[in-house]
């Protein structure tokens, strides 16, 4: 079985060195050493998983998550040296799947990175070829990844699509915030629900903005988020 590709982006060549070893076993390894130079791997070549030190001269990793979310939907993992649980959350906001602090253990990134993988392949197969169509207003396409009101593609992120998509498939559950965070972020830290939140208010905010007539998410008090749809609201 041919090897994942892994591209790790740091401007430190010690650091990079110190991963590739860590991960040359079990993966093809591709280093880039600035910002601009991982955007243009990315373009260029099948990656399946990036490693993204924050902290870089020519462009800041958070500014390089946003534009590879732009154009791809890999999975990546922040990695920094700094531990404010702000710099956390904005990473998890901009569409990072993960967030390993410096310095760590080789265990436990080789565990983060084959569970990141392993959700991101759960993801293409849970979502294959399925459109949910929803009040003649809506439909979610998970094959494509795309959510439409009126006919009108909304433009959501990688992990709005994902939250959105798993409510919506779940119509009769309710999800609490620890729950997403797990099965989106893969997370089981609490202080981080306010991410959850962020993202649900983005995802009614666009929804409603593209001329939905009903809020299809809705919040249940004291426990967390579940579908709404027209039919119960009635």
């Amino acid at each position: 079985m041919e090897k994942p590709t892994i591209l790790i982006v740091d401007d430190e060549w010690d650091m990079r060195n110190l991963l590739k070893i860590h991960l040359q076993r079990d993966f093809k390894v591709i280093e880039a050493k600035e910002g601009k130079e991982a955007i243009a791997i990315v373009d260029q070549t099948p990656i399946d998983i990036i490693i993204l030190d924050i902290m870089m001269p020519d462009m800041s990793g958070w500014d390089v998550c946003e534009k590879i979310r732009k154009k791809r939907q890999l999975p990546i993992m922040m990695l920094t040296a700094r531990t404010d649980i702000k710099d956390k959350v904005r990473g998890l906001e901009i569409g990072a799947d993960d967030y390993l602090v410096k310095p760590f253990a080789p265990e436990e990134l080789i565990a983060r990175v084959n569970a990141l993988l392993r959700r991101s392949y759960y993801k293409e197969e849970q979502y294959n070829d399925s459109t949910i169509n929803i009040a003649d207003e809506m439909s979610i396409n998970t094959d494509l990844r795309k959510v439409s009101v009126h006919s009108k593609i909304i433009e959501l992120t990688p992990k709005e699509f994902d939250l959105f998509a798993l409510i919506a498939m779940n119509p009769k559950r309710i999800f609490n915030r620890e729950t997403l965070l797990d099965k989106i972020w893969g997370i089981d830290d609490p202080k981080d629900a306010r991410t959850v939140d962020t993202h649900i208010k983005n995802i009614r905010i666009k929804v409603r903005e593209a001329g939905l007539s009903f809020n299809p998410i809705r919040t249940v008090w004291g426990v967390g988020y579940s579908f709404q749809s027209p039919d119960d609201l009635t």
